[in-house]
């Protein structure tokens, strides 16, 4: 299991690859600024698909680039 600052460390860096560092910051600010449900916020965000299935495609994700 990964230590609360690993995981932090790779979520910014996912957002920062993704989203650019801008763009991030203001997620960032989003989040912080309203009072936030992640659990309301993620079954609106993927309704049709389950936690399990995207941990499922996470990993793949994480393997196909692991492998580059």
């Amino acid at each position: 299991m990964k230590a609360d600052a690993e995981i932090k460390i790779s979520a910014l860096e996912i957002l920062n690859r993704h989203l650019g560092i801008v763009e991030t910051e203001r997620f960032i600010a989003l989040i912080q600024r309203e009072r936030f449900d992640y659990t309301k916020w993620r079954a609106n965000l993927f309704p049709d698909i389950s936690g399990e299935e995207i941990s499922k495609r996470a990993m793949e994700s994480l393997k196909a680039s692991d492998s580059m």
